[in-house]
């Protein structure tokens, strides 16, 4: 069965896929500066014997044909891009790069994505249809890689009719696989406000516009654009990250800066409260006697995963892992450059369990102690290889 030789290739090469883990984890690089990744991937593909295409500078395409090419067409993604974090684990492959670590699992997404097509081109005349592989840059930073490959034309020539993306998740035991349809990661707005005002001697604020004063009453006001205006059945949060203004403790400054973050799980919402935060900002903080200049930095969509595609996705799952290791993905806020891809065509974004608590694995994405147990390496790149080569399509 196609089932078994797939686990049994995963299996096999698992060691060589772990080694290459190693390799890209010791190697880190930041969004859009993938280049020694990008030269590495095509290695990978070119010993397999794998064509691809390198697009957006340091994204490169791949395309595996089994039998019967034009029957169905399946994507799988990966990224590739670094965090500017300093790795704190004491491990052999310890990043090499001071200040940059791979502390989202990138590396793992990628060393996953190249087992599967390892997997699927050895087994190339026993699937059909034909699998795009898109190992992509630049997703921890906007504008996001997967909106630069779609204006490149990634999904053309010729188009997938479904594309499949895995994240690690440090909160799922290693075994485990998570599903979710419909809305599963939100939209992310970055806001940037600046206020300003005749700043003075703290001792007469009667001849200042005291900005500190300002800012405060404004970051207590934002709150109320959730708490008043969104349904409350629709998932919403607006943090205000960073305030900074000022410098002693007897003058009142002349500018303070505001930056936070938006996130929606809804994108109607997401934009009228876009003009609410415009105009409660302009209209508070003029109405205050200072001058204001506000700037949201539109980030990702939302993810939303085809509910048809994710009923069979997670069918899929069960039968290669067990129905008691396929679990429901929990919703949340945190974003994806994923969401531009489910906007063109169906998607479905899963999750792959990482935590081990008796090894002590347990730290959490974006953090400098975020490690994984690899043993999730072989069962994350044979059910991608699953998926690429058995998935069908209704209707």
């Amino acid at each position: 069965m196609l089932k078994d030789k797939i686990k049994q290739l995963a299996h096999l090469y698992a060691p060589d896929f772990i080694a290459i883990r190693h390799h890209l984890h010791a190697f880190p690089e930041l969004s859009y500066q993938e280049f020694e990744t990008s030269r590495f991937v095509q290695q990978q593909l070119t010993e397999n014997g794998i064509p691809f295409r390198v697009m957006a500078e340091t994204g490169v395409v791949g395309l595996i044909e089994g039998k019967n090419p034009t029957k169905r067409l399946v994507a799988l993604r990966a990224d590739m891009d670094a965090l500017p974090i300093r790795e704190e684990n004491e491990i052999p492959y310890k990043s090499r790069r001071e200040g940059v670590m791979h502390a989202c699992g990138h590396d793992v997404h990628t060393s996953i994505l190249l087992g599967a097509s390892r997997i699927l081109q050895e087994l190339r005349g026993e699937w059909e249809g034909t699998v795009k592989l898109i190992f992509q840059p630049g997703e921890e930073k906007n504008p996001g890689g997967a909106s630069l490959l779609i204006k490149e034309g990634v999904l053309k020539d010729p188009t997938p009719q479904a594309i499949f993306g895995l994240h690690v998740h440090p909160g799922l035991e290693v075994g485990k696989l998570s599903f979710r349809g419909g809305m599963v990661m939100a939209s992310a707005d970055e806001i940037y406000i600046t206020i300003k005002g005749k700043g003075g001697h703290a001792a007469a604020p009667h001849l200042t516009v005291d900005t500190i004063l300002v800012a405060s009453h404004l970051i207590v006001s934002l709150q109320q654009i959730i708490s008043r205006n969104r349904n409350p059945l629709s998932p919403s949060v607006l943090s205000i990250t960073s305030v900074q203004g000022g410098h002693t403790t007897n003058v009142i400054p002349s500018e303070v800066k505001l930056m936070g973050t938006f996130r929606a799980m809804d994108e109607e919402w997401r934009f009228r409260a876009h003009e609410l935060i415009r105009k409660l900002a302009t209209e508070l903080v003029h109405s205050m006697g200072a001058e204001i200049d506000l700037h949201i930095d539109i980030g990702y969509p939302m993810v939303h995963n085809d509910e048809a595609l994710n009923v069979v996705a997670r069918q899929e799952a069960a039968q290669f892992m067990g129905n008691e290791n396929v679990l429901e993905t929990e919703v949340r806020l945190g974003a994806e450059d994923f969401g531009y891809y489910t906007r063109q065509i169906p998607g479905c974004f899963y999750r792959l369990g990482v935590m081990n608590v008796e090894k002590g694995i347990t730290s959490g994405v974006h953090t400098p102690t975020f490690n994984i147990d690899e043993s999730a390496i072989e069962i994350g790149a044979g059910m991608m290889a699953w998926l690429g080569a058995h998935i069908e399509f209704k209707g």
